[in-house]
């Protein structure tokens, strides 16, 4: 895998410990996006940056209710200011999403949509999986984060994932289907620790 150069600006962490948060990004009933957010979030290990989940399904954000565009930052609903506050306690992000239909879930854009100046110039990583990888999706969330202005990591995973993986619309065995991304997984750890302490890749 190659590493490009990456740039971010950051905020330190209580005690110098950074926090990435892990977005899950869709929140259909018999998804898996929690069990491979989950196992991202195992695989990720590093003394210099902890994890945590992002639920969008147990965020539960409005669809775009806000009067005045977020650009503005002029948030008037309790959801968007508690959305905000979340965010505002993170230092880089992952998103683990599905692609749908060549697109990604509206619930994901709905969140980044919300906000406006809190993602900017924040490292972030992408984890997609679809039947065939999810590049198409890829494409397009990515011009979505380039709009918002954050720091696309060189590193970002696409998984291709089969029926033969599955049993009732769960994992056999997470660990064994996903074995392959493993490395990537760890390198993204280094990639994170690299760009959060200012270094250049």
């Amino acid at each position: 895998m190659t590493v490009k150069k990456a740039v971010c600006h950051y905020n330190k962490g209580v005690h110098g410990m950074k926090n990435i948060g892990i977005i899950i990004g869709s929140n259909r009933p018999n998804r898996i996006s929690f069990d491979i957010a989950t196992w991202v979030q195992k695989n990720l290990i590093s003394g210099q940056f902890q994890t945590n989940l992002i639920d969008l399904a147990k965020v539960n954000l409005p669809w775009l209710a806000e009067p005045e565009i977020p650009a503005k930052g002029h948030y008037t609903l309790e959801t968007t200011q508690k959305w905000r506050d979340l965010i505002n306690q993170y230092d880089g992000f992952i998103i683990v999403y599905p692609q749908y239909n060549w697109g990604y879930p509206a619930i994901l854009k709905n969140a980044l949509d919300s906000l406006y100046s809190e993602w900017q110039g924040k490292p972030i990583s992408t984890v997609v999986f679809g039947s065939h990888g999810g590049f198409q999706a890829d494409i397009a969330l990515s011009l979505v984060l380039q709009g918002l202005h954050m720091n696309k990591l060189p590193i970002n995973l696409s998984i291709s994932i089969n029926d033969d993986m599955f049993s009732n619309h769960s994992f056999i065995d997470i660990d064994d289907a996903l074995a392959k991304y493993r490395p990537d997984v760890q390198q993204l750890g280094v990639c994170f620790e690299n760009v959060l302490n200012n270094e250049l890749l």
